[in-house]
């Protein structure tokens, strides 16, 4: 069976996620930081940026590939995925923007990406309790 639309969303997060890097790698040259942050707040922040995206994408595509498998609308993965993309964009602007505090961006990053992996934990256990009926 293709996987291909989420093989689309867990190929963007891993576009994110080198991206992501890139900053980080950037900043270290400018500030010539091999390790760490050195309490440099701009790389620390880069980093937890960088950091989030790897903390939260592992479950987040399994999820989405999972519910693929087990036949969810590609209409529903997509809405799904593209909530993803959007909620990992608007937290990685509003984690940088607000500079480590409160901002929108972070604040609806957050707020879509726990919702698409909660709504995907929710197909894919009901996906279960069907299968056992």
């Amino acid at each position: 069976m293709p996987v291909a639309i989420s093989g689309l969303y867990i190929s963007i997060t891993a576009i994110l996620v080198v991206m992501f890097a890139m900053r980080v790698v950037k900043l270290r040259r400018k500030h010539k930081i091999g390790i760490g942050d050195s309490d440099n707040k701009e790389l620390r922040i880069a980093g937890r940026v960088h950091a989030n995206l790897i903390e939260n994408a592992p479950i987040a595509m399994a999820l989405l590939l999972v519910a693929e498998l087990n036949g969810l609308a590609p209409l529903g993965l997509h809405l799904l995925g593209i909530m993803w993309v959007i909620g990992r964009v608007l937290h990685a602007i509003g984690l940088t923007k607000g500079q480590g505090g409160y901002h929108l961006g972070r604040f609806w990053g957050g707020l879509l990406s726990w919702l698409m992996i909660l709504i995907l934990a929710g197909i894919n256990l009901g996906y279960f309790v069907y299968s056992q009926i």
